[in-house]
């Protein structure tokens, strides 16, 4: 018989396999250079469909004729403005909040009596400007807590200071971000699946069925010496929960829920505010808050994509 070669199990580049600490992940704002005012918005995950589409794509082997593909539904409520953030050299120097926030987030974190400075007092001495924004998830019936993360801006320090003055206080819808045929990113949670055993976790193969001392385990922890089970050796533990990025999803079709019936989605209900429907699957289960931001490395292949939605199944 050959030698047998068998690669190590498990990428090293999503190492330690544990929970996530929160929902929504943070984002190298710097890194992403594209987009319309703002570089991200916060959804909800909906569920999954089947879209009838004409596909329009240039030298497809379906150029011109209908097919069906899979496609998720995106719920995207309004957002607010929290705060504004100036920055000098990576760092916060100074942060305004917003006036008249929801009650809502109380739920979440802790406001002060009084708002502070303004705008204008602010020192011309900063080379960044961020928002922290929170969805207004109350008008979808999901939940009352919304959910808060720091999002970048596009364009110089001006350009991002008039946005931030403009929005403040007032609702940001995706309809204002986003266009169809556009390409995004998608990062959040894949759905959790708790404490599972080395099979289902890293790949490896079932042990004969005259082994010793289980099937479903890794035959060897390693040697005696040193006397320690290094963390290459595929073992039980957390599964799912985990911080992953969908990259370059094509946008199919946008628009409010007043335009598209959507109603009575399997575990979750109805879309009630603004919606997007992207090509393909998804992270993460239903009701699930994602957050969908310009993209980072744009392809060729994904941006010629055309598809134009003929109807939902």
């Amino acid at each position: 018989m050959p030698t047998r070669n068998s690669p190590r199990k498990g990428s090293l580049q999503f190492w330690p396999r544990k929970r996530a600490s929160r929902f929504l992940p943070s984002v190298n704002w710097n890194a992403i250079n594209s987009g319309k005012n703002l570089k991200g918005f916060i959804c909800y995950k909906a569920g999954m469909m089947s879209a009838f589409v004409k596909d329009d794509t240039p030298d497809s082997m379906t150029k011109g004729k209908k097919i069906i593909i899979p496609i998720t539904v995106l719920e995207c409520p309004p957002m607010k403005i929290f705060s504004i953030r100036f920055y000098k050299d990576g760092k916060v120097v100074d942060e305004i909040l917003a006036e008249n926030l929801d009650k809502e987030l109380k739920r979440k974190v802790k406001l002060p009596k009084k708002s502070g400075k303004k705008i204008d007092e602010i020192k011309k001495d900063y080379d960044d400007v961020r928002v922290i924004c929170y969805s207004v998830v109350k008008n979808t019936g999901i939940k009352k807590k919304p959910d808060l993360i720091e999002i970048g801006l596009v364009g110089n320090a001006e350009k991002k200071i008039n946005f931030a003055k403009d929005n403040l206080g007032k609702d940001i819808s995706i309809l204002n971000i986003f266009e169809k045929g556009q390409l995004v990113d998608l990062r959040g949670l894949t759905k959790g699946k708790g404490f599972s055993g080395p099979v289902k976790r890293f790949g490896i193969t079932l042990k004969s069925h005259k082994s010793e001392k289980g099937q479903r385990r890794p035959g060897s922890l390693g040697p005696w010496h040193p006397a320690r089970v290094i963390f290459r050796v595929p073992m039980a533990g957390q599964l799912g929960m985990f911080t992953r990025v969908i990259y370059n999803n094509k946008i199919i079709d946008l628009g409010k829920s007043s335009d598209k019936e959507l109603k009575n989605i399997k575990n979750f209900g109805d879309i009630k505010t603004d919606y997007i429907i992207v090509a393909g699957s998804v992270q993460g289960s239903a009701k699930r808050q994602l957050l969908i931001t310009a993209p980072l490395r744009e392809t060729k292949k994904q941006a010629k994509k055309n598809f134009e939605l003929l109807e939902l199944r």
